[in-house]
């Protein structure tokens, strides 16, 4: 059997339209396709390999797990998941969590536990959802619905219902919204597939008042902010305001699936026995290997090292754009950065990331305008160093392309 990209178009479902390249080994923050050429890996799995590729510590956590025990039904709990639940509410203003296979399930988690809370705390009429222009929550009908880009969940039928949307840092927008029937309020505490957008402190704390002043949930989705990424374990810790509800997904597991919903003992306890549930979630192989990346990312090394890689970062997305005169600004957290492109490269963000590709280094987008760069934690300054030498090849390649 020849394995290649014509094999996907024949088996394939075609939803995606993946590159040519297919990579079939990586090591730390390098990867190697088939042909042997090794790229440079700034994309991260878009935000899920924390700690590269094949770490270690993630590596030796699988292989000691795979030797024991892989699964178990919710019938009965395990000893990887307790410790991992252990550890989260250790290291977060949580008391309980509810294990998932991905961040859109964690996020679905979130908002039926909302739903369920304002039901028995206050009644039906509480049910309405605000969310974000430009916001992602995940690919479930739910999530997608409450995610703020209709691109992404028209063409699917009637949606769910008391699903309304705001402008992000517009804090009057919110307050002309907001009611007594909202339950839940649900945002990323930095808007990653919106174009890495950073929230005012202003707004941050503002929507936290509005949600106490009107009784409702706040919900932080950190499915990309998470385990380190910006700095900060999670990102609320940085900003000075402590939602209700966290969800937390990709770099938790460092590339094993798996997702979490924390919350506090009040708010848990209106997800009674039988009102919802997971299969895997939980699942004891994915709670081992997040535990020991929730270890390694979460020590003052690890999280001021990020800082540290945010700096050197910028330092070289600046000089690339001092001589190529590409980007408008870099704007971000940690290692959560988008290059946003100026008014002569509007709409061209996929030109970069496919020359990228070209000249063996990896990056996303965050919509058309934005170069997104969701680098390992753990990236070496030298991997850093010549993933950009390669970048700003692609960048110049770019240029020439539309001069």
């Amino acid at each position: 059997m020849t394995i290649n990209r014509e094999l996907f178009d024949q088996v394939m479902v075609p939803n995606y339209s993946p590159s040519a390249v297919i990579p079939v080994k990586g090591e730390g923050a390098r990867v190697w396709d088939q042909n042997d050429k090794e790229y440079i890996d700034f994309a991260g799995g878009i935000a899920v390999n924390c700690l590269g590729h094949c770490h270690p510590a993630l590596v030796a956590a699988l292989k000691e797990q795979g030797e024991k025990i892989w699964h178990l039904s919710n019938v009965m709990t395990n000893e990887p998941a307790l410790r991992l639940a252990k550890k989260l509410t250790d290291a977060t203003f949580a008391d309980k969590v509810y294990f998932a296979n991905s961040g859109a399930e964690a996020n679905e988690a979130a908002l039926k536990l909302a739903r369920r809370w304002a039901l028995d705390n206050f009644g039906e009429h509480k049910s309405q959802i605000i969310a974000f222009n430009k916001g992602f929550h995940g690919r479930t009908f739910f999530t997608v619905t409450v995610g703020g880009q209709a691109a992404y969940s028209d063409g699917f039928g009637p949606k769910p219902g008391d699903v309304v949307h705001s402008d992000y840092n517009d804090l009057a927008a919110l307050e002309a919204l907001i009611s007594d029937n909202t339950c839940a309020v649900m945002m990323e505490p930095l808007q990653g597939e919106g174009g890495i957008i950073s929230p005012e402190a202003d707004f941050v704390k503002g929507v936290r008042e509005l949600c106490d002043k009107h009784n409702a949930l706040l919900i932080f989705d950190e499915v990309q902010t998470g385990v380190g990424r910006t700095g900060d374990l999670y990102a609320y810790q940085g900003l000075g305001v402590t939602p209700d509800i966290l969800t937390t997904a990709k770099a938790l597991g460092g590339g094993f699936p798996i997702g979490a919903m924390i919350t506090t003992t009040e708010i848990a306890k209106h997800l009674k026995i039988g009102t919802h549930g997971s299969t895997y979630g939980g699942n004891p192989l994915a709670c081992a290997v997040a535990e020991a990346a929730l270890d390694t990312v979460n020590t003052p090394e690890v999280l001021n090292g990020v800082k540290a890689k945010e700096a050197l970062f910028r330092e070289l997305l600046n000089e690339i754009n001092e001589k190529h005169q590409v980007f408008s600004e870099i704007r971000g957290k940690g290692l959560l950065l988008g290059g946003v492109l100026n008014d002569k490269y509007q709409g061209k963000a996929k030109e970069f990331l496919v020359e990228g590709i070209n000249q063996g280094v990896m990056s996303l987008v965050a919509g058309a305008n934005v170069v997104r760069f969701t680098p390992s934690l753990v990236i070496p300054d030298a991997d850093i160093r010549e993933g950009m030498a390669r970048f700003e090849a692609a960048v110049a390649k770019v240029v020439a392309n539309n001069a």
